[in-house]
């Protein structure tokens, strides 16, 4: 089990990677002058071969906590914190891809001030998780 503990937290810490990246290459797309094509066009292709390196990392951080919680069992009102937290990280991870079809589109609508509020979620999300895994208040 310790071992799968290790693969779980590693790539936990590789999703979070990506989670944290991935919206700051949005803020520098919104940022990015009308003119600049290279410029989008390299940061849209940073941001592309991130979102789908980050993916597998994602289902990988899941599927090993599931396989924690088969071995573990279920229990625990912190687990189910914990539980929602990383159900709402899916749906972040999910947006961020959806965000990213509106930078390819061409039809992002939001300023950068923006996706700089966005890029935080996760960071508070991930601090919330720790306390609830370390501490395990209820």
């Amino acid at each position: 089990m310790l071992v799968l503990k290790a693969l779980h937290i590693s790539m936990v810490v590789a999703w979070f990677a990506g989670l944290f990246y991935l919206p700051r290459i949005f803020v520098n797309l919104a940022m990015v002058e009308p003119g600049s094509v290279a410029e989008r066009d390299r940061l849209l292709l940073m941001a592309n071969k991130l979102y789908r390196f980050m993916t597998p990392l994602g289902v990988l951080a899941v599927g090993f906590g599931l396989w924690l919680w088969l071995g573990y069992g279920f229990s625990g009102g912190w687990l189910h914190a914990k539980t929602t937290l990383v159900a709402l990280l899916v749906a972040y991870h999910w947006h961020c891809g959806q965000l990213l079809k509106t930078f390819i589109n061409g039809s992002n609508t939001r300023r950068h001030v923006w996706f700089r509020f966005y890029n935080e979620m996760p960071v508070i999300v991930m601090f919330v998780v720790i306390f609830l895994v370390v501490l395990k208040p209820f």
